[in-house]
């Protein structure tokens, strides 16, 4: 938790004065328990690297590439590499039924990429809901002793601008971009009571993201588990969330709440225009036919 707390600035480095009465008026920067919530001008790159920088950090990040979606993993990884974490040891892991087929991208010093075999599947809801549990089973076998953080993304998207140490925290949500300013009643969350993603009408904050979320690896562990054996039980009662594992992750952080909230820059959806509050797109799904990707629709 050193890494969250304790946080030590370069002696003598200069940056713009910081001011609690000038800034973002247009949106909100933090939730009602606290959390900030990140938007461009809201933070100081400079100041956060050369806090970060000396703390000799390794940020982990997850990625399926599972069937056709092998096709968006060239893209993301080059573009992860001009965007991500720039400058820090970052591990990459690509789980995929088609490791012959994961593309050489040429990657910094301190950065590598491993890839992972997965079994195919029929349906993409399977390939989803598994995430959770391969997440978990990565932490506790191999990332606990030597990475500080993961983030867990989605392979159908690109990164476009600065993803960095503006984004960490201990759990980490990003808004999704297709519902933030809507009010809750239209949010997607599993509105059965008898399944363990249950929100009821009246509940729950924001919409978040299932394809980008992180934190610190505890944290992370401890969503992916229990995540993973909600879904789990709720499958032994035939029951299968409305958005798999983004419902039981939206459960998740309504009642544990996230300790930092990454706006729609951090996830954006390429078919939509720009709102005037949304200054850059740093990360976005690419625009897809899901009937030539899924194997089945």
């Amino acid at each position: 938790m050193d890494h969250v707390f304790h946080l030590v600035a370069p002696h003598h480095l200069q940056y713009k004065q910081p001011s609690i009465v000038q800034g973002r008026t247009d949106v909100v920067t933090v939730a009602p328990w606290l959390a900030p919530v990140v938007w461009e001008g809201t933070f100081n790159p400079v100041l956060l690297d050369s806090i970060y920088k000396p703390k000799n950090i390794t940020v982990a990040a997850t990625v399926f590439a599972v069937g056709k979606y092998i096709m968006f993993l060239k893209k993301f990884l080059e573009t992860a590499e001009q965007h991500f974490f720039v400058g820090f040891k970052v591990h990459v892991y690509v789980f995929t039924d088609r490791p012959k087929e994961v593309p050489r991208v040429e990657m910094a010093a301190g950065r590598k990429l491993t890839v992972r075999s997965v079994p195919s599947s029929k349906r993409w809801q399977e390939i989803s809901a598994r995430r959770m549990e391969l997440i978990q089973i990565l932490i506790e076998e191999e990332l606990r002793n030597y990475t500080d953080y993961i983030f867990c993304l989605d392979v159908d998207s690109q990164f476009h601008g600065r993803w960095s140490t503006e984004s960490l925290g201990g759990l980490v949500a990003v808004i999704h971009p297709g519902y933030y300013r809507d009010d809750r009643s239209r949010f997607p969350y599993e509105r059965r009571p008898k399944s363990r993603a249950y929100v009821a009408e009246g509940e729950g904050d924001f919409y978040y993201c299932g394809g980008a979320f992180g934190g610190l690896l505890q944290e992370v562990h401890l969503l992916a588990k229990t995540c993973r054996s909600n879904f789990e039980a709720d499958a032994k009662e035939d029951i299968e969330a409305a958005w798999q594992e983004e419902s039981h992750l939206n459960r998740y952080m309504w009642i544990n709440k996230p300790s930092k909230i990454l706006s729609p820059e951090y996830l954006w959806q390429d078919f939509k225009p720009r709102n005037p509050e949304v200054h850059i797109i740093r990360f976005s799904g690419v625009v897809k036919n899901y009937a030539d990707i899924r194997p089945n629709v």
